[in-house]
């Protein structure tokens, strides 16, 4: 029988977990400590899905599951964004006068840098927001402070002091649902992934593209990584609109095979979903 439970990076309180809960409510989630071992646990069975980020509209895209995706065989089934909402949190009894040093993952800490400068703050790194909110907790001095979501606070039992201090206030992550296999949802095919690896000759990443747009597709993003087996040699990471199954979708697929020396789909799913 097939294990339905959701593994994704980090512990609870997490944004990864909180875009688990909201892609998949009431199935039981999965903590893992980072994320090659979300992808590790899904490719041997342990969780039948992982969510894990691949991009922050600040901070832009994450390229250790890139990378996941490159060299591992797993197939994306979705991605959904996750609007951010930092706030900042302290044991009961603290109040803003009363904090000097801010805790957070190096992002967060980021993303609200001009909160912190404006109030003078220590910076201390953490693993990930709800791992600095949980530290907080437990450290109960209240001139620490964490930055966090409003679900960590209140699963740690903290006391939100300031709200939504962002810098931004587009800011998002989104998150693609991975399994090790395809599976029926994939009949709504409105969006797609695939990796490239462009033959070292001229014109031929030129020639790649070329053969998406002629054949009617849109692509919204492409984002080279480096191989790290091959020094200076780098593969492409694609996301674009439609259906590979379609007759027009698989003219593209042989289109790009002159040009390529490999083509992976990474997963045909449905559109975009914000959470």
């Amino acid at each position: 029988m097939e294990n339905r439970c959701i593994a994704y990076s980090g512990i609870p309180g997490a944004y990864a977990a909180i875009a688990a809960s909201k892609i998949f409510p009431g199935e039981e989630l999965k903590p893992y400590p980072s994320f090659a071992a979300v992808f590790d646990a899904v490719s041997k069975g342990e969780c039948g899905r992982g969510v894990l980020p691949i991009e922050n509209s600040y901070a832009g895209d994450v390229s250790q599951v890139m990378d996941l995706l490159y060299f591992g065989e797993l197939y994306i089934h979705g991605i959904y964004e996750l609007p951010i909402y930092h706030n900042l949190l302290a044991v009961k009894g603290a109040s803003l006068e009363d904090i000097k040093c801010v805790t957070s993952h190096p992002q967060a800490l980021d993303q609200c840098a001009g909160f912190i400068e404006k109030g003078k703050l220590m910076r201390k790194e953490a693993v990930n927001t709800a791992v600095a909110a949980r530290e907080v907790a437990e450290r109960a001095d209240i001139s620490v402070a964490a930055i966090a979501s409003t679900e960590t606070a209140e699963i740690y039992g903290l006391d939100i002091l300031a709200r939504n201090i962002n810098e931004s206030d587009d800011n998002a992550t989104r998150f693609a649902v991975v399994s090790g296999r395809k599976e029926p949802e994939d009949a709504v095919r409105e969006a797609f992934s695939m990796i490239l690896i462009v033959k070292n000759e001229a014109g031929a990443f030129a020639k790649a593209i070329t053969a998406i747009g002629d054949n009617g597709f849109n692509m919204r993003a492409i984002r080279s990584r480096p191989m790290k087996s091959l020094p200076w040699n780098y593969y492409f990471y694609v996301e674009g609109e439609g259906d590979l199954e379609s007759e027009a979708g698989r003219k593209m697929i042989k289109d790009l095979e002159p040009s390529c020396e490999k083509v992976r789909i990474l997963g045909n799913y449905a559109g975009e979903r914000v959470l």
